[in-house]
């Protein structure tokens, strides 16, 4: 009597639909069939937050008819699962012969020729009724009580996040959707800064916390809408105490996960000024009070009061930098943003070194828009948990916006524009969700 052939297939979905039980049952005929599981973490880099935890998800899998065993699957790839099971069959839809996942096809071919393995591909179920399912599990991500947390649960599983800043809909989409294929990884952005400046500048105004905290609102309401990854708001210097209570009383209960606030009173000024404009910073007792008072206001635990120290920025020197970091966390920030307008990331460096020294648990943010030179990889080692591409969107679409308008201007026409600028309104349209 021959062996039973074994089969190996894997499964990211928190939504089993009849299409993944039909393609489980016809796996199973083929011998005996192991599961694996993709974690959160490989989910939210390639797809969307699992609504369901891994462990709630293998326990569904590992009930369904036809499925022998569930592991759990830390890569997108395939290379660990097949040189651990070395399975006769792999299975899956025929969708991955195109697409970003088409590089993960190729590797699965290449591990299953080492052995003579073979890789059997289904049709892909396509069916209105799935994708609906898919929306309504997506619309619960943007929730606020389930929203609101993720940045959190990010850093606890990454070590470092990336944010992309985000001043509209279709910034916060592109901020959402964007992807590349790497190495076998797949890589997005973890979450989306809303920054001041560029809330501004979309207005066409100066970035002196000139724009109110409800026109901001829009902007924070427009972007949420449409996205379900995290949110960072840029909080500027809080306002007064008073003010700032209620601002992290809304901002909770909207399900934006953080704030940021520098540690600077007066007349607001862009920090890459530095010392070429009046700026004062607010006293260590100050700014840590009202670090305290909202705090106090919080409701929940998920939210984070991260502080922004100007002393870099503001030549008051490391020194300086250092004891108010300690104090603000004393204080009760949950983050700490260290800033500074060099291009040599020296500065830099040193902080992260010597607050880590003290502090190995708080979360610490780092803004590299003029020191832009190292890697994440570098920042992480550093001790760095959250790296914000803080204004790149608006910053490459001013002058491309410039260009085209000017090729216009000079051609009397749109059609040089359109071939050297423009990209087809269709795959705009690709990107905006229908419902």
């Amino acid at each position: 009597m021959s062996e039973k052939k074994t089969v190996f297939m894997s499964i990211g979905t928190d939504v089993i639909h009849g299409g993944h039980i039909e393609i489980i049952r016809r796996a199973a005929e083929l011998g005996e069939l192991t599961v694996g599981v993709l974690t959160d973490e490989v989910v939210a880099a390639y797809k969307r937050y699992p609504v369901l935890t891994c462990a709630e998800r293998m326990k569904i899998v590992s009930g369904l008819k036809g499925v022998s065993h569930v592991m759990k699957q830390d890569e997108l790839g395939y290379a660990g699962p097949l040189r651990a099971l070395k399975p006769d069959y792999v299975v899956h839809g025929d969708d991955w012969r195109e697409g970003f996942q088409k590089p993960v096809r190729e590797e699965c071919l290449r591990l299953l020729a080492e052995y003579g393995g073979q890789l059997v591909e289904f049709p892909y179920s396509h069916n209105d009724e799935y994708d609906r399912l898919e929306a309504a599990a997506r619309s619960q991500l943007s929730i606020p009580d389930l929203r609101r947390g993720r940045l959190r649960w990010l850093i606890e599983k990454k070590g470092l996040v990336t944010c992309m800043e985000a001043h509209n809909g279709l910034t916060g989409l592109i901020a959402e959707k964007t992807a590349v294929m790497e190495n076998g990884e797949i890589r997005q952005f973890d979450g989306m800064w809303v920054s001041s400046l560029c809330d501004s500048t979309t207005k066409g105004k100066p970035d002196i916390e000139l724009v109110d905290f409800s026109s901001r609102m829009n902007t924070i309401n427009e972007i949420m809408e449409v996205t379900t990854k995290p949110m960072i708001l840029d909080g500027d210097t809080g306002g007064l105490t008073e003010h700032f209570v209620y601002t992290v009383r809304t901002l909770e209960r909207i399900g934006v996960s953080a704030v940021i606030i520098e540690d600077k009173i007066g007349l607001k000024r862009n920090s890459l000024f530095g010392t070429e404009a009046n700026q004062q910073q607010d006293s260590i007792e100050n700014f840590c009070h009202k670090i305290t008072e909202g705090k106090k206001a919080l409701k929940t635990s998920e939210f984070m009061i991260i502080a922004r120290i100007e002393s870099l920025i503001l030549e008051q020197g490391m020194e300086d930098a250092l004891e108010r970091a300690f104090a603000y966390v004393e204080a009760g920030a949950e983050g700490i943003m260290i800033h500074s307008r060099r291009k040599e990331p020296d500065e830099i460096f040193e902080f992260c070194r010597r607050f880590r020294e003290k502090d190995r648990r708080t979360v610490l943010v780092i803004v590299p828009t003029s020191f832009n030179t190292v890697t994440e990889e570098e920042w992480k080692e550093r001790g760095v948990n959250v790296a914000i591409y803080a204004n790149h969107l608006i910053r490459s679409g001013y002058p491309a916006m410039q260009k085209t308008a000017e090729t216009i201007l000079r051609c009397r026409r749109a059609k040089e524009a359109d071939e050297a600028y423009c990209m087809p309104i269709k795959e705009i349209l690709t990107l905006i969700p229908e419902g």
